[in-house]
Formats: C-alpha cells, sequence, structure tokens
C-alpha cells in the first residue's frame, strides 16, 4: 500500500496532479489505466517509487522479463510525453512517446522512447519500444 504522505504530493508523472489523485490507484491495483497514456505515466510512477511487481504486471507476458532489478541509487526526476498515437479508451493498441529524466549516482540521463501498448485481456499492458 502506498502511505498517505505520499499519496498527497504530486504525482511523479508531473501531470500536475496528485499521486492519490492520479498513478496511486493504478500502482495499488485499485483501478486500471483507461488509456495507454496514463498506463506510461503509471509505469513512470512505478519506477519512480520502486514498484517492480506493478512493472511486471503491467508488461505484456510474451515480453516481460522473469525479473526487474532496479538500481538502488537511480532516482527519477522528469516525464515528459511528446506524442501519442492511438490508445485512447475505445483503442486496443497505442504508442506514446517520452523522455524520461533520472539520475544514478548524481549523474544525469535520459530516456527517450516510443513505447508500443495493447489491450489484454481488458486492460493496458507494455509491449515494448523503441529507444531513440
Amino acid at each position: 500500500m502506498v502511505d498517505k504522505t505520499v499519496k498527497d504530493s504530486a504525482c511523479p508523472c508531473e501531470s500536475g496532479e496528485t499521486f492519490r489523485n492520479c498513478c496511486a490507484p493504478f500502482l495499488v491495483r485499485a483501478a486500471q489505466a483507461p488509456t495507454a497514456e496514463a498506463l506510461m505515466r503509471s509505469r513512470y510512477s512505478a519506477y519512480a517509487t520502486g514498484n517492480e511487481d506493478y512493472l511486471l504486471y503491467t508488461w505484456h507476458p510474451a515480453t516481460a522479463p522473469a525479473d526487474l532489478n532496479l538500481e538502488d541509487d537511480q532516482r527519477w526526476i522528469g516525464l515528459k510525453i511528446t506524442d501519442t498515437k492511438l490508445g485512447g479508451a475505445g483503442d486496443d493498441e497505442g504508442e506514446v512517446a517520452f523522455v524520461a529524466r533520472y539520475k544514478i549516482a548524481g549523474k544525469g540521463h535520459r530516456l527517450q522512447e516510443r513505447s508500443h501498448f495493447q489491450r489484454l485481456g481488458g486492460r493496458w499492458v507494455y509491449v515494448g519500444g523503441v529507444v531513440s
């Protein structure tokens, strides 16, 4: 369960909402992300909060790794969605392009990716992405 003080803070996905009103319900599986972008944002928040279980739960079974080993000293510091294609509530597939910023041992890094999402069993899952 996500701690109340974390829930009342700004959401890590930088949506402008509180964590409680944005990604937290998805991370604790109280709700499903309604769009590919919402899933992308919640996955970023999962990386930012170290929620490996949610990351694996939202990964397509055909492309998911057996496990994740998130870096203990990795700190996610920003997300910018740059493009979306499809991925709406009525779609079965979608793409979300983004730039995510993070630091490892104080050194800044950027991950720029176009991610592909698919609806599987009524819920959005991450299939894979192309890093640019």
